[in-house]
């Protein structure tokens, strides 16, 4: 295991500079001028473009700055923005935030997902299998946005139920913006372990553990359910890192202070460092994750091993 982690652990590296390379060409290297509309409706003088083309190495060929800035990066030194501001400090101070949302969005989705699904798999042609299939469906056909306005709007503002902005930050306060945020992740979750019980209660190896005169539930929830996971669990790992990129939208509805209104703003004023930074720390939560997740198919799978 110990090998396997660390020959995981080499390959991220290529596969990290790559698309850090990528992330930066795309933002710095876009035809345009990237300090546009810094000085307000009139151009930029002469000497502040020169003065900013120098602070981010515009001036050096693309390998080089890319160099440069994953010389900075490798310090811990995320650079600063057009406006002097560090883009460390920035990310710090509204990262947590969005990674608590996902978590909290991550938990409602296993939980709400895979109990729906298991659930559905079980009574498979039955009420509450059409149940959870016309649920889903309809969870998949309306986009996130539209699932935020209506609950801020009947919840929050018409009974009264709930907070319709986040005051603070805490997780009681983003139980409604998570659920939101995964309600569309929570019905593919569902599907998926649906279609993974339907299939495996019928496997041989269900059959023998329920003639030997095994509990049903434990035949359920540790047989059945541990070798349904595995697509759930690689859903589960890579959609953590989409939660905290795409939650751009829930975190605008509900006002939550974290990454997804930081990287929105700094879009709208071509601020390249922050976006570069902010994607930056995506891409490494990213290659954990999957590695994560390939180290969790051991454990569910006692088949599997890494040698």
């Amino acid at each position: 295991m110990g090998r396997y982690v660390l020959r995981r652990l080499l390959q991220m590296i290529p596969v990290f500079i790559g698309t850090t390379f990528l992330i930066y060409a795309l933002v710095w290297a876009v035809p345009g001028d990237p300090f546009e509309g810094k000085c307000g409706e009139r151009d930029c003088p002469e000497s502040y473009v020169s003065a900013m083309r120098d602070k981010f190495n515009l001036d050096d060929p693309l390998v080089v700055q890319y160099a440069k800035y994953l010389g900075n990066l490798l310090q811990g030194d995320f650079g600063l923005t057009s406006a002097g501001l560090s883009v460390g400090d920035r990310i710090a101070a509204t990262f947590p935030v969005t990674l608590k949302l996902a978590l909290v969005a991550l938990v409602i989705e296993a939980v709400i997902g895979i109990t729906a699904g298991v659930v559905s798999g079980l009574r498979d042609r039955g009420f509450l299998d059409s149940l959870v299939l016309v649920s889903t469906l309809f969870l998949i056909s309306i986009p996130v946005f539209v699932t935020g306005y209506v609950v801020q709007l009947v919840f929050g503002l018409q009974l009264g139920l709930i907070s319709p902005t986040v005051t603070s930050p805490t997780i009681g306060n983003l139980i409604v913006p998570g659920f939101v945020l995964a309600s569309l992740s929570m019905a593919y979750v569902a599907r998926l372990a649906r279609a993974g019980i339907a299939e495996n209660k019928r496997a041989d190896y269900v059959r023998t553990a329920l003639a030997k005169g095994l509990p049903r539930k434990r035949v359920v929830g540790v047989h059945m359910l541990r070798n349904s996971l595995i697509p759930v669990i690689t859903f589960l790992g890579t959609d953590l890192g989409a939660f905290l990129g795409g939650a751009i939208v829930t975190e605008g509805i509900f006002n939550v202070p974290g990454v997804g209104g930081l990287v929105f703003r700094s879009i709208l004023t071509k601020d390249g460092a922050m976006v570069t930074g902010v994607v930056t720390v995506l891409v490494l939560v990213y290659l954990l994750m999957t590695l994560l997740v390939d180290l969790l198919y051991a454990v569910l799978d006692p088949r599997i091993r890494y040698d």
